[in-house]
């Protein structure tokens, strides 16, 4: 039975780069939930003979959300629902499904790398029949009926079983409980040459990947102990948590510190990785060494031609302004395409959709292909173990050697967290308006050669977009200011700092860049601003 709810609006739901992310609390009171979904419905138009993907990470409170979204779709009238068994599915495998079925959408209930429980972040991620995120049009558009919404509608049924896999039916729907992990292998299976992979670990290879407790446990297990022969108990935090174990499942240097400090242990395995909440970010670790996303998107570029998928040339590649400027030496020595894009993976769709690009990422340990539309942390990592496992090198000689041939970006990021919105906008708005004065100016030895808001132009739908400020210094330094739309609460400053040096000149980033952070925080005047002296996080 459908049933029409009366509600009240909420004012606070405009999506950001990740979708909507919120506190828990916040998505659990009445009807908050139930309100956003029904607002995309009502923006999309009918549901009448449409298809959806829905899952989640299994966070805290996606297992009733999700019974939620299922009875207001078939409430409001959608042909089909493609469900991941009790409730999964990664934010790639998600992305392949909707291609894989040519759907018409899909939710992945999800805050991706933020931490989750009842007191921590709760997120919903729509994507459109491109498997990606929605353009900036649609989800203002969303907004602006959630701000004057009604009633919303939901089937009055009890909850469906999602452990069994097989199709059902509630209402009209056609309701379909697959196995969350079957088409990703398979899509796996065919860009990687397994059985090099296999024979890698035939000979004794080791890895050691951090799942943090979350999505990606599972789909690992299967990948890389059950099928290419890793060694049971290669894979740890491999059960999903409703709190994620209490880690804050952000694969960075801090949040994944356990990780860290065994791969720079006497007994660290030859190859370290991890995944964040949802699937779609990576960090990459050899021994006792780390690599950059910005390093790590320029290596698995300049390589393509070792892989099977990618073997006959790409289109190009991109990356967010933010990240590094390493690509761009690779796209230039290939020459392939190369764009610089704001912060949001909705970009680069565009870009693949109209064959400009093959390759992107982001600095935020994002990275990823056109064989969907959404970064993936395991396509990542696959990818690095097929370079080990071509040349028979280690991560850091691989590095290394990328090194020296292209020249090294000194690369890192400081984020600011927990500043008041007001504070980081007016801080931002500031040096936005300082910025034309900065030019000829010298702060610790960096001479100011340009500074401007960095704003793109894209090249498919002609929309234009304004994206972080970049300072530009006359030896090619950088530094990028810009706010993040992926906290559920308060607003975070994120600076990138970058030097580059035509040969490695195997120091520490941090020595590296000391003076270019000095030069950061007096532009910005953030210590005056935030009364924050040093970083919360660095990466």
């Amino acid at each position: 039975m459908i049933k029409t709810i009366a509600t009240t609006p909420y004012t606070d739901q405009k999506m950001g780069t990740g979708g909507l992310r919120k506190k828990t609390k916040v998505i659990m009171q009445p009807n908050y939930f139930e309100n956003f979904i029904q607002s995309i419905f009502n923006t999309i138009g009918s549901l009448e003979g449409k298809t959806f993907v829905i899952g989640g990470d299994g966070r805290f409170y996606n297992d009733i959300a999700i019974q939620k979204l299922i009875k207001m779709a078939v409430a409001n009238g959608a042909a089909k629902l493609i469900v991941g068994q009790n409730g999964f599915v990664s934010t790639p495998a998600g992305s392949n499904l909707m291609l894989k079925n040519h759907t018409n959408g899909g939710f992945v209930l999800s805050a991706s790398h933020n931490p989750g429980g009842e007191n921590a972040d709760f997120g919903i991620k729509y994507a459109n029949e491109t498997g990606g995120q929605v353009p900036t049009s649609i989800t203002d558009k969303i907004f602006q009926n959630s701000k004057s919404i009604k009633e919303y509608k939901i089937f009055e049924a009890p909850d469906i079983d999602l452990s069994v896999i097989g199709t059902q039916k509630l209402g009209n729907t056609i309701i379909e409980i697959i196995d969350p992990i079957k088409d990703y292998v398979e899509m796996m299976e065919n860009i990687f040459d397994f059985a090099a992979l296999k024979q890698l670990f035939k000979k004794g290879f080791t890895m050691r990947f951090d799942a943090m407790n979350a999505v990606t446990g599972p789909y690992a297990q299967r990948i890389f102990e059950e099928i290419l022969g890793a060694p049971k108990g290669s894979v740890v935090h491999a059960k999903p948590l409703p709190d994620f174990g209490g880690l804050h499942p952000d694969p960075n240097l801090v949040y994944a510190k356990e990780l860290v400090d065994f791969m720079y242990s006497d007994n660290a395995a030859d190859f370290g990785c991890a995944n964040d909440g949802d699937g779609d970010r990576n960090m990459i670790l050899g021994k006792k060494f780390f690599v950059t996303p910005s390093d790590s998107l320029a290596i698995l570029t300049d390589n393509y031609q070792l892989i099977p998928a990618y073997k006959n040339g790409i289109y190009g590649v991109g990356k967010s302004a933010a990240t590094s400027t390493a690509v761009g030496r690779v796209a230039k020595a290939h020459n392939i395409g190369y764009y610089e894009v704001p912060t949001g993976w909705k970009y680069f769709v565009n870009l693949m959709d109209s064959n400009r690009i093959t390759f992107c990422g982001e600095e935020s340990f994002g990275t990823g292909s056109s064989h969907i539309r959404e970064k993936d942390g395991i396509w990542a990592i696959l990818f690095w173990l097929s370079i080990i496992a071509k040349t028979g090198k280690s991560v850091e000689e691989i590095t290394r050697e990328h090194w020296e041939k292209y020249g090294r970006s000194y690369y890192m990021r400081f984020d600011f967290e927990g500043i008041s919105t007001e504070t980081a906008d007016d801080l931002m708005q500031n040096l936005e308006n300082k910025l034309p004065s900065l030019s000829g100016k010298e702060f610790y030895g960096y001479t100011v050669k340009d500074a401007a808001p960095f704003v793109y132009k894209d090249p498919v739908d002609n929309s234009t977009t304004k994206n972080g400020l970049i300072v530009y210094f006359t030896d090619g330094s950088r530094i990028v200011y810009r706010l993040s739309g992926t906290g559920s609460s308060g607003a975070t400053i994120r600076v990138y700092l970058e030097r580059f040096s035509a040969k490695d000149l195997a120091k520490d980033p941090r020595a590296m860049l000391e003076e270019l952070s000095k030069a950061a925080m007096d532009i910005a005047e953030i210590p005056e601003r935030t009364g924050k002296h040093q970083a919360d996080v660095v990466t």
